[in-house]
Order: structure tokens, then sequence, then C-alpha cells
């Protein structure tokens, strides 16, 4: 199994709006040859740094099979408005890919 995550600090107050914006995305992730799961997790506010953290996850049966969908049609159907959000960030998101070493 591959995992394929993005780190968001999202704007403290804006959380509603960021989570809003991925309830409606049409990703279209399920047509997708080796995709399993997605979820979009939310952690702790920073206060001091006024920022709320978030995860896009994604579980795909191999990395070749997610790679396979960040340079497919669906995968720009899904982030063609993504720079309309960026408001709510501060900062980029930021990338993190992982294989599974040890697990069911």
């Amino acid at each position: 199994m591959y995992f394929a995550m993005n780190r968001f600090k999202v704007v403290a107050g804006s959380e509603d709006e960021f989570e809003t914006v991925w309830k409606n995305r049409d990703s279209r992730l399920h047509e997708n040859p080796g995709f399993v799961q997605f979820r979009l997790l939310r952690g702790a506010t920073n206060e001091a740094e006024g920022y709320t953290a978030y995860i896009s996850h994604s579980m795909w049966e191999s990395e070749e099979h997610f790679i396979a969908w960040t340079r497919s049609e669906s995968f720009r159907h899904a982030h063609k408005n993504a720079g309309q959000s960026k408001v709510l960030y501060k900062g980029p998101p930021v990338f993190e890919g992982y294989a599974t070493v040890i697990g069911d």
C-alpha cells in the first residue's frame, strides 16, 4: 500500500469554509485504478500561529497507481479550482508519501 498525504495549515476561523470546499469537490478518486480510500483529517489549532492543521490522506494499492492518478485528467479536474482557496491557507500544502513496510 502507498499513502499520499498533504498537510495544510488553514487560517484559524476558516475551517468550515475549508471543509466545505473538500466536501463539495468532485474528485472522482474512486474511478482511478488502484485507489483504495480517502480521508480528510482535522488536527489541533495552533492559536499562537493562527492555524488549524489538516491532512488529506489517500491510500493506493501502489505508488505507481498514485503517480498515474497525478498524471490523469481526473487529477486535473479535481484540482482545477485549487487556486481559488489559497486565501484559506497559511502557506502551500506539504506533500508526504509513504510505502507500507509492515502491516496487514
